[in-house]
């Protein structure tokens, strides 16, 4: 795919994020901290990767119009990856349970939309909060903590906010997919990307979209 040409406001604004770069040894003792005191919220114990937060923002589409959910952002790498990937801040809706990362969020991308809320909740937390459709969902949330009712529920959840065939991104360690590849019901699709080696530890990004209603169809 030929790189996104960008607007000049989008160029700055990434270039802003990249002078602004925090400290990777910071957010990892930020993370591990979160983790010891809240585990199964948290999920992780640091960050993520450099190329697997570029990896997961490849599958939203700066040129779909709508905003942009992220599920679970922490201290923002998929966030910087959106801003470099072509999207305007203020197409960023974030949903951050934790109030700490909640305020670190805001000062390092003071043009988001950050709600210190329930993910899990997400028509709840985001009732009258959007404008329109969204492009995508990236969600960063320990999925394999909740149990596989309600899994598929922030799924659909996630599919009702968005237009048809947008791509809810969800990322994991696991070798099994956080959400069954296979639907019999045929409420969506599942693909996955390639082992993301380059991350600690290798991870890997499911994508899955709710089919595009077929036409003649309601």
């Amino acid at each position: 795919m030929p790189p996104l040409r960008r607007s000049s406001a989008r160029a700055v604004a990434a270039a802003r994020v990249i002078r602004e770069r925090k400290d990777p040894l910071e957010d990892e003792a930020r993370f591990l901290r979160s983790w010891f005191e809240r585990p199964l919220v948290t999920g992780a114990v640091t960050p993520s990767g450099r190329m697997l937060a570029r990896t997961m923002a490849s599958y939203a589409d700066p040129n779909v119009a709508g905003p942009v959910i992220e599920l679970g952002p922490g201290t923002g790498p998929v966030t910087e990856a959106l801003i470099r990937r072509g999207f305007d801040q203020d197409r960023l809706v974030l949903v951050e349970f934790n109030p700490d990362f909640c305020t670190l969020l805001r000062r390092r991308f003071p043009g988001v939309t950050v709600i210190c809320g329930d993910a899990y909740r997400i028509r709840e937390t985001l009732r009258d909060r959007l404008e329109g459709l969204c492009a995508a969902t990236i969600s960063s949330l320990p999925l394999f903590t909740k149990p596989l009712e309600q899994r598929l529920d922030l799924l659909q959840g996630a599919h009702d906010l968005m237009h048809p065939g947008a791509p809810f991104v969800q990322f994991t360690y696991a070798v099994v997919p956080p959400i069954p590849a296979k639907c019999e019901a045929g409420s969506y699709t599942a693909s996955r990307s390639n082992k993301v080696w380059l991350n600690l530890p290798p991870a890997r990004v499911w994508v899955y979209r709710r089919p595009e209603p077929k036409a003649g169809t309601v």
